[in-house]
């Protein structure tokens, strides 16, 4: 548990680095974008997918790193109303769910990723595949992580957030 746990919350703090590049690079695109646009009447033709490329980074690390420090949509309200006996079984239920979340973004983008390597994105010049890569890499993450709950509710441990 002591070596997943050390690897998980290296990886969560890496997503989240990830993650606030993507958006410190989303920022500075759609800044450049507007400026461009707007004042010098010239549209960068690379913007909007590059844009799009780092949202989805950023919603994909950040997603991912969310289930390691269980920040997750939950329903501790329906958990809260069951019987305290309930409880453990329904995280376990939660974390197998996000487990099979997990499995399904990555076998799926995986899937997609292969389908369209072949093809590029105009305005960029690389391979569609790149779009499904943060899918591919949160999906890993998401099953490490949901295993990670897991093996701490069945040895009554607690997982300690990345960001404490």
């Amino acid at each position: 548990m002591s070596l997943l746990t050390a690897l998980n919350s290296r990886l969560s703090r890496w997503a989240l680095y990830i993650a606030c590049i993507g958006l410190t690079g989303l920022v500075c695109i759609v800044d450049y974008s507007v400026v461009m646009r707007y004042i010098f009447n010239d549209s960068p033709v690379f913007a909007e997918q590059a844009a799009l490329l780092m949202v989805i980074t950023v919603a994909m690390f950040g997603a991912s790193a969310g289930v390691r420090d269980a920040g997750h949509i939950g329903m501790d309200i329906v958990v809260l109303m069951t019987p305290e006996k309930w409880h453990k079984r329904i995280s376990v239920v939660v974390h197998c769910i996000n487990a099979f979340f997990g499995a399904l973004l990555f076998s799926g983008c995986l899937l997609m990723a292969d389908s369209v390597y072949q093809s590029t994105i105009p305005t960029l010049g690389i391979s569609e595949a790149v779009r499904y890569l943060p899918p591919i890499g949160a999906g890993i993450l998401i099953i490490l992580f949901s295993i990670e709950h897991l093996m701490a509710l069945f040895t009554n441990k607690k997982v300690i957030p990345s960001w404490h």
